[in-house]
């Protein structure tokens, strides 16, 4: 069992920046494939980003390409989100998602997840 928590959302301008939040606890995040996803009004949840367990692979959705940055920091035992150059379109609550175990790629789908954070909001204005 993982329980997630996100923190870091708000308002911010066009261009602006925001360090998103996720922290675990009941599991160390060490061997934790995790992920964010993103979901707008009347629209889908979306992958944004994925790591692996060793933190040796990221993924990306093409959207956030060079300007988001997902990294962990196990001794924190949290998962962050940088995200730079923000757009109106950025605009969605975005999750943390986790999955246990010793998982060699970053997992893009949402099903591959059993464990959610609640969810915070990104506001971007233009």
């Amino acid at each position: 069992q993982v329980d997630l928590v996100e923190s870091g959302g708000g308002e911010v301008q066009a261009g602006g920046s925001l360090r998103l939040s996720c922290a675990a606890s009941r599991h160390t995040i060490s061997n934790v494939a995790m992920g964010w996803f993103r979901q707008a009004p009347g629209k889908e949840r979306e992958f944004v980003a994925a790591i692996n367990w060793s933190e040796r692979r990221t993924d990306y959705a093409d959207f956030v390409k060079a300007r988001f940055t997902i990294n962990k920091d196990n001794a924190k035992n949290t998962l962050y989100l940088q995200m730079n150059n923000l757009k109106p379109e950025d605009t969605a609550v975005y999750y943390c998602a986790a999955k246990v175990g010793i998982v060699a790629d970053p997992l893009r789908g949402l099903n591959e997840y059993p464990y959610w954070g609640q969810g915070t909001q990104v506001t971007v204005s233009s």
